[in-house]
């Protein structure tokens, strides 16, 4: 089950899952979309407005002029100052569904009349009374796409029929409750409504209409007679871009003349006489949209959310998540890391410069999201596989390998091919001397035995992990081992013979220790040999281990039981002879059959030959015995150390000449 969680391919669910997220597109991708979007707002530079002034009705104006609602009269007065001192277009986003209960409507509705102003109605869910709909032409056909509402709530007929213009006040909010879009048209059944900016526009071009274009994807443009078109979402929507500032002058004041030629917003701003809506950049009066809009459609610097963004977006998750995945699996950690910061560098970048170089609207939420969880899941992945296949790996090798080599194979587990394969190697075998006196020596106590005897191993292993070797396993009181796996190692054959040498010193060394418990001293004899052996995890499907096999293993295992045949502590095979011929010095021992081999091979001991040895070799092998026995004293003299291998081989020679003797010598026994 580990294994399963943990594969790498889970991380590619993972980004799967994501770029089915994207495709999906719920709520919750929608509103980090469009939160993203308020990010890039954020860092736009605020710019007051040329075009568009303010009349705030404050707290000033309160005072002066009395609680509101004032009297309608009061609102005619500040319109005709306004024209006065040259105002341009005056909005009024005030509604006004009922009577003036102070009884100014008469003043204002003489104010209205073809004197360029706008006044306000709103949408409605539940009241359809007096609304003022605008004609409009049509190049398709749009209403299946426009914002519907159920109702409309105009002005009392005196002010909607004598205003020039009426549009729509309120507007439709994103699911999270922002106001960041605005429809420029809007529908209540076969009928249409222009918002408060293109009744704006429409009165100050004098058109009596506007134009809308639509195709089976939606709305496209809306155009009014004598102004640039506008280009729209496929609901008559336009993105409003929140860095416009306004200049505003309360109504207190009688000064308005730096309005002049300007369209000015008469609107509330008093705490508890106007409504608050959210915008990207914060909390703003509900007029503020409007103006937006208004100064939107004439500067002409549309946002705008281009028709492949959505593929682009979707696109560049699934290649992202594809990538990370592969990458994770196959790439050094420094690599995947740097391509992590790289993509998520890349889609937090790439909508900021798309915005500040075309205002562009491009969402890298969700490839953002997909970086990060898919590249740290198929990283935590990797490494958890990882961790857990290095644990394995000293689990299996730490007992029989160098610490050292232990962590090469953690760092790099390719340096092992588990399942078994044949390389080149040297297999050490080695068989403890005196072992039934030692037993013997300890009588009852099993215990005490078995201390001396782990002690006795733990003397023989050390040299082995010492020199890079892995310990294949203890039988009893004999050991295996070999060299040049499970890394590689060109000198294998030379750590082999080197090991053995320290393991005979460290035997020494043991004894010393023996002698001191008043115990009988311990020998070892060792066989080596070198060649091509299969190496690897070898066993059953219940039970397996690191092992090796192969005819240089048996070899090995045959020449470590010569030993004490010849009276020498270790035997080396041919090719481990020659691969350390300028190494070492070798004492050509015989020329052997081993137990159940046809073919023979020259055997050696670690000594440095002698003239009067090669004389030895010489008769041995053309089977001049005589002159041997006759002349063995010299060969003993010339290398003391030897003369038990003299003795030995006299020994056997005296059992007589084989008839057939060519020179090699068939061992009867392993």
């Amino acid at each position: 089950m580990f294994k399963v969680i943990t594969h790498w391919t889970v991380a590619a669910i993972t980004a799967l899952l994501l770029l089915f997220v994207h495709y999906q597109d719920s709520t919750v991708v929608e509103t980090l979309r469009l939160k993203q979007f308020d990010l890039l707002q954020q860092t736009d530079t605020p710019q007051t407005s040329k075009d568009i002034g303010v009349v705030a009705i404050d707290e000033a104006a309160i005072e002066k002029y009395g609680q509101w609602p004032w009297n309608r009269s009061q609102l005619a007065d500040i319109i005709w100052k306004l024209r006065e001192q040259g105002a341009g277009v005056i909005v009024l986003p005030i509604i006004m569904s009922e009577e003036d209960r102070l009884g100014g409507d008469q003043a204002l509705a003489e104010a209205l009349v073809d004197n360029a102003i706008v006044i306000a109605q709103t949408g409605s869910t539940d009241i359809n009374r007096n609304g003022v709909p605008r004609g409009v032409a049509k190049i398709g056909d749009p209403l299946p796409f426009l914002y519907e509402w159920d109702g409309m709530l105009g002005p009392i007929p005196l002010l909607g029929l004598n205003a020039p213009g009426v549009g729509v006040a309120n507007t439709a909010s994103e699911i999270d409750g922002v106001v960041r879009r605005v429809p420029l048209i809007m529908r209540i059944g076969e009928e249409t409504y222009p918002s408060l900016a293109v009744e704006v526009i429409r009165v100050a071009t004098g058109a009596p209409s506007y134009q809308i274009k639509s195709s089976p994807a939606g709305v496209e443009k809306i155009r009014i007679p004598g102004y640039p078109i506008v280009n729209t979402d496929p609901f008559a929507r336009i993105w409003l871009r929140y860095n416009k500032d306004f200049e505003t002058i309360s109504a207190a004041s009688d000064d308005f003349g730096s309005f002049a030629g300007r369209t000015v917003i008469i609107a509330p701003t008093a705490a508890g006489t106007t409504t608050l809506v959210a915008t990207p950049v914060g909390e703003k009066f509900s007029f503020i949209p409007t103006a937006i809009t208004l100064q939107t459609m004439i500067d002409g610097d549309q946002i705008t959310r281009p028709w492949w963004g959505n593929i682009a977006e979707l696109v560049a998750t699934g290649i992202i998540g594809l990538l990370l995945v592969i990458l994770a699996r196959f790439t050094p950690y420094w690599f995947v890391g740097g391509t992590i910061l790289v993509f998520a560098g890349g889609v937090i970048y790439a909508p900021y410069y798309a915005w500040t170089t075309k205002l562009f609207l491009i969402d890298g939420t969700m490839p953002l999201i997909t970086t990060v969880l898919t590249g740290f899941h198929a990283v935590f992945n990797r490494f958890v596989l990882e961790f857990f296949q290095k644990q394995q790996i000293k689990k299996q090798f730490g007992t029989y390998v160098n610490p050292t080599v232990v962590e090469q194979l953690q760092k790099d587990p390719s340096l092992i091919r588990l399942g078994g394969e044949e390389k080149m190697l040297t297999c050490v075998m080695t068989d403890m001397r005196n072992f039934t006196g030692l037993g013997e020596s300890y009588g009852a106590d099993v215990e005490g035995f078995t201390t001396v005897m782990n002690r006795y191993m733990t003397a023989i292993a050390n040299p082995v992990l010492d020199n890079d070797g892995t310990l294949i396993k203890f039988i009893g009181d004999a050991s295996m081992h070999i060299h040049g796996a499970p890394l590689d190692n060109e000198r294998h054959a030379y750590d082999g013979v080197r090991t053995i040498k320290d393991m005979l010193d460290a035997v020494e060394q043991f004894n010393l220790e023996l002698a001191q418990d008043g115990k009988p001293p311990v020998g070892m004899g060792a066989g080596i040999n070198t060649g091509l052996i299969l190496v690897g995890n070898i066993g059953s499907d219940r039970k397996m281990g690191y092992d090796c096999l192969g005819d240089p293993v048996s070899v090995a295992a045959r020449l470590e039981s010569q030993t004490k045949s010849y009276g020498v502590l270790m035997i080396a095979g041919p090719d481990t002879v020659s691969a350390t011929r300028d190494d070492f010095d070798w004492w050509e021992l015989d020329n052997i059959a081993v137990k159940g081999k046809e073919l023979p091979l020259r055997i050696y001991t670690l000594h440095k030959e002698t003239k009067q040895h090669k004389t030895f070799l010489k008769n041995y092998y053309a089977g001049d015995w005589d002159t041997v026995f006759r002349d063995v004293e010299k060969y003993k003299s010339a290398a003391p150390k030897m003369s038990e291998y003299y003795d030995k081989m006299t020994e056997r020679m005296s059992a007589g000449k084989p008839a057939d003797w060519d020179g090699i010598y068939r061992a009867t026994s392993k």
